[in-house]
């Protein structure tokens, strides 16, 4: 039965629906995965076990009386503990929210339960999701399959462990500023970051959004699965006035309908600093798409910097809400969150509209990209998995980098932009770790990303590889 630890989720519903295998079967084999797996990688903060056991059970007599059941149906599912889940604490990984107990489910997770999903438990992510690695000071530190001493990346640390490591088929996910690519680039996953609403949101702690530059997205084993979780997941939902409506077609049904003759630009670097061997690998990984027909133009457009306005954005939404806490409760906060997050208060409109200037330059570079091009490729990090604890990357090839978000210098801008974009595991290191390669297309285009996913993991697949833990 190990063979099914690293199945895709797409084949595991499949043989649940085939009755190939119930679900209190694969239940059962997921949650003696995690009493094995756990105590190295921490990926779980916290479990059902009892709860997602009786579900199964309950699903096993539905399939047994031949009823119509969902396309995720009986499929262990991990939620990301930024992201609220009924009968389960929402921490965010945060002390002084140890005990908060949500009243329902997420629309998210509402929805990939009414496609049959059975929450496991909840994955471990960095205080408020605000780091690129998954560290805090309740759970303790998240670790990647692939290497013990390096990280899964951040916030969705937790959940691309738990992908990598063969503990659960589906798991949620968000990203802010990289938070699904970033993780699934340092374990060898498939991630996906929608446009803005694709996903609906609902509001954090009582607050509606502002900030446009967070969304759900998939961990993946397959791109089919990340198809497969959309068309569960995406469509408008009254709770967030930002969310589109339904696209009008199933992601999973038309994965290999990609257009022929794609124009697609590679920019191999932005302009910094990337790692040899990753720069080697994502090299042969945009050349995958010439081989498969398409024509791939290099581009070395300067793109401009705007980590400095992302952080800025980010920042005021995170005081915005969570100023109460801090100001009666500082002490029960991560050091570096709470100094990060108080630093918003030196914001000012002035800086504010400057940001938005910046936005707006980054949005244009976008613009003339995409009325040139159908795709843009380019690194999804520019380093292999740092130090599971950190710090974060300060030099890459021996040379300094210019400012601590370089090592992440690919990912927040497209947060910023609201595009699209999905990492793919372009290959192995020197060292034997993963990188991605980044599938980036125009807005509200995530058919085109998941069919020029799966043309290249067609072409080079991964599924056959992951680490043992």
């Amino acid at each position: 039965m190990t063979e099914l630890y690293w199945k895709p989720a797409h084949e595991l519903a499949a043989m649940i629906r085939k009755r190939e295998i119930k679900p209190s079967e694969l239940m059962e084999l997921t949650i003696r995965r995690i009493e094995q797996t756990n105590p190295k990688l921490n990926a779980f903060c916290a479990l059902r076990a009892d709860g997602a056991m009786a579900d199964a059970r309950a699903l096993d007599e539905k399939i047994a009386r031949r009823e119509e059941v969902g396309a995720l149906a009986g499929l262990p599912l991990g939620v990301k503990d930024l992201e609220d889940a009924e009968g389960l604490r929402t921490t965010f990984g945060s002390k002084p929210f140890k005990d908060n107990m949500p009243a329902a489910d997420s629309v998210q997770v509402a929805r990939l339960k009414a496609a049959g999903a059975i929450v496991i438990g909840k994955t471990n992510a960095p205080e408020f999701g605000y780091t690129a690695f998954t560290k805090n000071l309740l759970f303790g530190v998240t670790r990647n399959p692939w290497n013990l001493e390096r990280t899964p990346g951040g916030s969705s640390g937790g959940t691309s462990a738990a992908i990598a490591g063969g503990v659960v088929p589906i798991s949620t996910g968000s990203d802010g500023g990289g938070s699904v690519r970033i993780p699934a680039c340092y374990t060898g996953c498939y991630g996906l970051k929608p446009s803005l609403g694709r996903i609906p949101h609902e509001p954090t702690l009582g607050m509606q959004q502002w900030d446009d530059t967070s969304v759900h997205g998939a961990i993946t084993r397959t791109v089919r699965d990340a198809a497969l979780f959309m068309d569960a997941v995406a469509g408008y939902h009254p709770a967030d006035p930002d969310s589109l409506p339904h696209p009008g077609i199933s992601y999973h049904a038309i994965l290999e309908r990609i257009p022929k003759k794609l124009r697609i630009a590679f920019h191999p670097d932005f302009g910094r600093l990337v790692q040899r061997d990753v720069a080697r690998e994502i090299a042969k990984a945009a050349a995958v798409f010439k081989d498969l027909g398409h024509a791939v133009t290099t581009i070395d457009d300067p793109v401009p910097d705007t980590g400095r306005v992302w952080m800025q954005v980010g920042a005021t939404q995170g005081y915005a809400m969570l100023h109460e806490w801090l100001d009666k409760d500082r002490e029960n906060f991560g050091r570096a969150f709470a100094t990060g997050t108080e630093g918003a208060t030196r914001v000012t409109w002035k800086h504010y509209g400057e940001a938005y200037r910046r936005r707006r330059e980054f949005n244009d570079w976008c613009r003339r990209v995409f009325e040139r091009f159908d795709l843009l490729l380019c690194p999804v990090l520019p380093t292999e998995a740092f130090p599971a604890k950190g710090p974060m990357p300060t030099e890459i090839n021996g040379q300094p980098l210019k400012d601590a978000l370089g090592a992440v210098v690919f990912t927040y801008p497209f947060n910023l932009s609201g595009h699209p974009g999905a990492s793919v595991r372009a290959g192995l290191t020197d060292s034997g770790l993963p990188c991605g390669l980044q599938i980036v297309a125009e807005r509200y285009r995530e058919d085109l990303v998941l069919q020029a996913s799966y043309a290249y993991e067609q072409a080079r697949p991964w599924n056959n590889k992951w680490p043992e833990i």
